[in-house]
């Protein structure tokens, strides 16, 4: 590792399941934005940075933020279903009985535990 370079890895999911991360060498001081320029995700998916949601190891992250050696920036795609609503459909569509606490019971135990 030279001095003053900043290794970073650059995060995006464009679907479920699928995943592309871009490594990306800067030199020191840097920004998220810039981070994002040199991963070359922004143009290959038409991206607009303005617009994204990022983060840095989970943490929200804005464009200007400074990084750190070793940091994996992440690009969010928005939500397409509700958690919430997508919770009760789920469990509306499974029962009360073959979820949580209920799914599972010992032979001869009581109900809800």
């Amino acid at each position: 590792m030279a001095e003053g370079v900043l290794n970073l890895l650059v995060v995006y999911s464009p679907a479920a399941r699928e995943v592309v991360e871009r490594p990306v060498e800067l030199p020191q001081p840097a920004t998220v934005a810039q981070a994002l320029a040199a991963s070359g995700l922004l143009q290959a998916f038409g991206l607009d940075a303005a617009r994204l949601r990022l983060g840095i190891w989970g943490r929200k992250a804005t464009l200007e933020q400074p990084v750190r050696d070793m940091d994996r920036i992440e690009i969010y795609r928005p939500l397409t279903v509700d958690p919430k609503v997508a919770r009760r459909e789920r469990f509306a569509k499974q029962g009360s009985r073959t979820t949580g606490l209920f799914a599972r019971r010992r032979p001869g135990g009581k109900a809800g535990y």
